[in-house]
């Protein structure tokens, strides 16, 4: 699935990107809705560690603090 350009950009601008991964979730056997996760690939990750493996935390998780969260958050809801 391709995420629409608008939404991708910001992500890319703020955060360094060599790919883009999107997963929509949700079940209808739980409280039903549609829940978006958009996380980005930093770049140089190994083939071997990229797509499936790259979104499992068993692999490891990446570290940011609040602020730089909040930072991000905010850099990227000023850009959409």
């Amino acid at each position: 699935m391709d995420i629409p350009q608008p939404a991708r950009v910001p992500f890319e601008e703020v955060v360094p990107t060599e790919r883009m991964y999107s997963l929509s979730l949700g079940s209808q056997q739980g409280n039903a809705h549609l829940h978006w996760h958009v996380a980005p690939l930093p770049p140089g990750v190994p083939y071997e560690r990229q797509q499936y493996h790259a979104l499992m935390s068993e692999n490891g998780v990446l570290d940011v603090d609040d602020d730089t969260q909040a930072a991000m958050a905010r850099a990227i809801r000023n850009r959409l």
